[in-house]
């Protein structure tokens, strides 16, 4: 029968690669361009390379453009539910929205 401590060494050790291993979430395959274009951008880029802005922000930001068209100016963003004029004023510097049409 084995001594407790061997399990915990076991388990240590686990962990200890686990961690050290490399990551291969999508978010880690998007390169960020800044400023990220909101009229062409995905969720996944919105959510991982602007700063502030998670999964269900950035779907919402999609699903906004999607129904009323692109944005004219990123300053529109304030109109997507959860964004608002505060937040969008704060998100500019990150945005932009090419060329807006």
């Amino acid at each position: 029968m084995k001594r407790p401590q061997s399990y915990v060494r076991a388990a240590v050790a686990a962990l200890a690669i686990a961690f050290t291993l490399p990551s291969f979430s999508a978010d880690a395959a998007t390169t960020c361009t800044k400023p990220v274009n909101i009229n062409t951008a995905d969720a996944a880029t919105i959510s991982s390379c602007v700063t502030g802005i998670g999964p269900s922000t950035a779907d919402a930001i999609v699903a906004y453009r999607t129904e009323h068209g692109n944005f004219k100016a990123v300053s529109d963003i304030a109109a997507v539910k959860r964004v608002g004029e505060k937040r969008a004023a704060k998100l500019a510097p990150e945005l932009t929205v090419g060329d807006a049409k």
